[in-house]
């Protein structure tokens, strides 16, 4: 599949080996660097000797190195493409509320993560060391990074986080990284995005994600993107108003947010811990911990966020209209502890002439993992074009030429 290469029509046999350099690339990274030369030639439609003199290329170019085939693999097969050993890398962090995991990641999607930290939730503590971490990091392998963030971004760069009091700030200029090549996204919107590539949403129409940490977000993806809205902000779902708490204030400045009552925060209140700043992700976990061996006040407080989660993901179905529904986070955890309740509840909420054949409520393949798999992915669309490849390239050399 096809996401952010050149543009078709090339004009001149040098516009077309590039153009088909990058297919051959993506090709790799989107099959996890899991299928032979043959079986990419074929799904790309290249002549055999076309492949061949772009596999050279490229491993001269040192950004593929081709492995041997398996052994179970049939007949005369070539070697699978896969990362060269020098070839590019990018940088890919999740940013929580209260911590932070920063990972390298190869082309074909292998990720390490290579430093995690604590944070006090103000964008000082939380972005100055991380900006200190990522420069530590970078290289001129480094072809790009990728950040995902727990709240609303703007303009590519200004982030808004209400129950942290953030409040516009730019993102890029308290990372301190200069002109380093920066993609930064919300985190549910990433989870989807990881979803739609390496998870259960890959090759679904329209299907919709939901993320839930101390509270939940989302999006919807047709044909594997992610809609984001005019201004980049769509999928704050955990924003959406509930008629019984229309009193209630939340942090965001509305009244009545689902968040209220699922997610992290409604864990904590239901069971009597003041939420709030970001904090108290341990003590959540033991909730849920506690409920999974029964006890009855994690119990109720697990089921009484089931029922409001199952009721908001209906909502959401009879407005977007998905094929298949996938939750992550602590939303996957409702949904292993309360499914019968989850379920009850997002039937309940249904039009009537959807109940016949609901969409599937499924558990993310990625587990927690999907903002950072998103965040790595948005970083290799920005490099999986023959712009990006060109600037990599250069960068190297240039890198080279002073060493």
């Amino acid at each position: 599949m096809s996401h952010n290469g050149p543009v078709n029509g090339a004009r001149t046999s040098g516009e077309l080996r590039a153009h088909n350099r990058v297919r051959l690339l993506r090709a790799v990274h989107d099959c996890g660097a899991a299928r032979t030369r043959s079986q990419l030639t074929r799904d790309l439609d290249l002549a055999r000797g076309t492949a061949s003199v772009l596999m050279a290329g490229l491993g001269e170019d040192e950004l593929l190195a081709e492995a041997s085939p398996p052994r179970h693999v049939r007949g005369r097969p070539t070697g699978v493409p896969g990362p060269h050993p020098d070839g590019p890398l990018v940088l890919a962090v999740n940013l929580r509320e209260d911590t932070w995991d920063l990972a390298r990641c190869e082309l074909g999607g292998g990720a390490e993560v290579v430093e995690h930290a604590s944070h006090d939730g103000s964008p000082e503590g939380a972005l100055g060391p991380l900006g200190a971490a990522v420069r530590a990091h970078a290289g001129p392998r480094v072809a790009g990074i990728g950040l995902a963030v727990p709240g609303p971004v703007r303009e590519g760069r200004i982030v808004d986080i209400a129950h942290l009091r953030w409040s516009g700030v730019d993102v890029v200029d308290a990372l301190g990284l200069g002109p380093a090549p920066l993609r930064v996204g919300n985190d549910a919107t990433l989870a989807g995005l990881a979803e739609a590539r390496r998870g259960r949403l890959a090759g679904v129409r329209v299907g919709l994600h939901l993320h839930v940490d101390f509270d939940p977000g989302g999006a919807l993806l047709v044909d594997g993107r992610p809609l984001t809205g005019a201004s980049g902000t769509a999928g704050e779902f955990g924003h959406m108003p509930i008629a019984d708490l229309a009193e209630r204030a939340c942090a965001c400045g509305a009244r009545g947010c689902w968040s209220l009552r699922v997610g992290g925060n409604a864990l904590l209140a239901h069971a009597g811990i003041t939420p709030g700043g970001g904090r108290g992700r341990r003590a959540a976990d033991r909730i849920l911990a506690a409920a999974a061996r029964g006890e009855p006040g994690p119990r109720e407080a697990v089921d009484a966020n089931a029922r409001v989660l199952g009721a908001g993901v209906g909502a959401l179905v009879n407005a977007l209209d998905p094929e298949l529904v996938t939750l992550s986070g602590m939303g996957a955890d409702l949904l292993v502890l309360a499914g019968m309740r989850v379920r009850a509840a997002y039937r309940a909420a249904l039009m009537g002439f959807r109940r016949a054949d609901p969409p599937e409520l499924a558990i993310s393949s990625l587990g927690r993992r999907g903002p950072l798999v998103g965040a790595m992915e948005s970083a290799f669309d920005d490099f999986l074009t023959v712009r990006g490849i060109e600037d990599w390239r250069e960068t190297r050399e240039r890198a080279r030429a002073v060493t």
